[in-house]
């Protein structure tokens, strides 16, 4: 089975997709397949310096997150750009992991970790959606001890930017609570995981 696992910033998704893995599911990760899509040689890298120009590239070819995300997101016309580039490069290369594994390892839980699975509509693409749950309080909490730079107005933009966590708890299949202790949460992982990963 593939489902898609998400949350909000600081709900602590990371850390039950490591208890998912940890147990045999495979993981795929959206965010470290984002950075091998822009790594050279790569038709996306190509594609980005096509429409932003050699600007956005170091002297070796990588990358300049740096100078891309300035030109992106100063405007928005550009930033649907670089999305429009990136988001199907990012969900082709998933896929093409997760159907692998699938062929190879039939029984196998497969894992997509997507932070705006919900944002970007990809929900149906799954055999259902686990949401990772804190109450937005203990979300603002945790982003601003995770980064002691960020100002509350700062931490509180960034949980905006994504749908209310309340809204994705509502909508989600399985949800795991993560606002108690390690070892609760834990738990829950291990309620699911016999649920739905030893099938």
């Amino acid at each position: 089975m593939i489902i898609g696992l998400t949350g909000g910033i600081a709900c602590g998704k990371s850390t039950v997709g490591a208890m998912l893995a940890s147990r045999g599911a495979l993981l795929v990760d959206a965010d470290r397949v984002a950075r091998e899509v822009v790594l050279p040689g790569e038709p996306a890298l190509a594609a980005v310096a096509g429409v932003f120009g050699q600007v956005i590239l170091h002297e070796d070819g990588t990358l300049n997150r740096a100078k891309l995300g300035e030109i992106a997101f100063a405007d928005s016309d550009k930033l649907r750009t670089l999305e429009s580039i990136l988001h199907p490069a990012i969900r082709t290369r998933m896929w093409e992991q997760m159907n692998r594994t699938k062929a190879d390892e039939p029984g196998r839980l497969i894992v997509a970790d997507i932070p705006l699975l919900y944002e970007t509509n990809q929900q149906d693409l799954y055999g259902g959606v686990l949401v990772v749950y804190v109450p937005r309080q203990v979300q603002l909490a945790r982003l601003l001890s995770r980064n002691p730079g960020l100002t509350r107005e700062q931490a509180l933009q960034r949980i905006e930017a994504q749908m209310d966590i309340e809204r994705k708890k509502s909508l989600a299949d399985w949800v795991i609570d993560n606002s108690g202790t390690i070892t609760e949460t834990e738990r829950q992982v291990e309620a699911f995981w016999n649920e739905l990963g030893r099938a």
